[in-house]
């Protein structure tokens, strides 16, 4: 083989081998394999031309380049802290954070420069406006209610940028030290108020409960006495009914009773005792006697 031949041959060889190199180059440049996590945005002549998702994408190759590689997650803006004033005119110290993830690259790259610094601006503005309307004791009561209208807002005012804003918080609302020491002293002045309300509760409630049971004392020993008067009254009438049936003789009878009942507790004795009796006693008791026995 001669040397025009060898030299046309590797000349052969050398176009066959930039065609292939050529033809690789393409077919990398015509594909993109975009990462579960990101979407890419495609320009063709300067223009946006498409957004790639996640997966394997073919693209015409000298024509088409990826423009701008955005992540989708979920993104936390740094904590914010901005002062405002509220209804009732106490200045307050605010301090916020922010979630949102981007839902179409499209708008987030081409209508905004920096998402992150106006979000932060955004949520200000907003934090300062709807704290503006309310006192400081609905700051602190509603604290899940601003936070739902911080974010509402919010969402209205990003919606241009693609933005989703996935939750919005209140870390903490602080206050300065004029107005810790006024709430202080207003906290244990109300302390100090429900004290002295619970011991007066606790001695009037004292009062009510002698006075009832005072109140029941007296209801027991006036229904003893009423049942004792029944008692008395209802052995009156058997005694009257007793005199009003048998006569002079049954209540005559009633007492020689007495007296014979009478003569043998005295029987009973220890003999010690010395008794007096007047002298128509005898003739009484002898009568007692005979009215037992039967006789007249």
């Amino acid at each position: 083989m001669s040397e025009d031949q060898i030299i046309r041959l590797i000349s052969q060889n050398g176009i066959y081998l930039l065609g292939a190199i050529f033809l690789i180059v393409v077919i990398l440049k015509g594909i993109r394999i975009v990462p579960q996590s990101e979407k890419y945005v495609v320009e063709r002549f300067g223009r946006l031309y498409s957004v790639l998702g996640p997966g394997i994408n073919f693209v015409i190759p000298f024509l088409d380049s990826v423009a701008h590689k955005i992540s989708i997650l979920e993104r936390q803006l740094p904590t914010a802290s901005q002062d405002a004033i509220t209804k009732d005119n106490v200045l307050v110290q605010v301090e916020t954070s922010v979630f949102y993830r981007i839902i179409e690259p499209e708008k987030t790259v081409y209508r905004i420069r920096d998402v992150d610094a106006a979000i932060s601006t955004t949520v200000a503005g907003i934090v300062r406006a709807e704290i503006g309307k309310m006192d400081l004791d609905e700051v602190q009561a509603n604290r899940d209610q601003l936070i739902t209208t911080i974010k509402k807002a919010v969402e209205d005012s990003v919606d241009d940028w693609g933005i989703e804003v996935t939750r919005t918080e209140i870390l903490d609302v602080n206050l300065d030290q004029a107005t810790r020491d006024a709430m202080l002293q207003q906290l244990n002045a109300e302390r100090a108020r429900r004290a002295q309300v619970t011991e007066a509760e606790g001695a009037r409630r004292s009062v009510e409960l002698a006075a009832d049971a005072e109140l029941y004392a007296a209801e027991q020993i006036a229904k003893a006495r009423r049942i004792q008067a029944d008692a008395e009254a209802y052995a009156t009438e058997v005694v009257a009914k007793a005199i009003k049936e048998n006569g002079i003789e049954a209540a005559q009878y009633q007492v020689a009773l007495k007296q014979v009942e009478a003569l043998s507790i005295l029987g009973n004795g220890d003999g010690k005792q010395t008794i007096i009796v007047p002298a128509d006693a005898v003739q009484a008791f002898g009568n007692a006697f005979k009215m037992l026995s039967g006789g007249k």
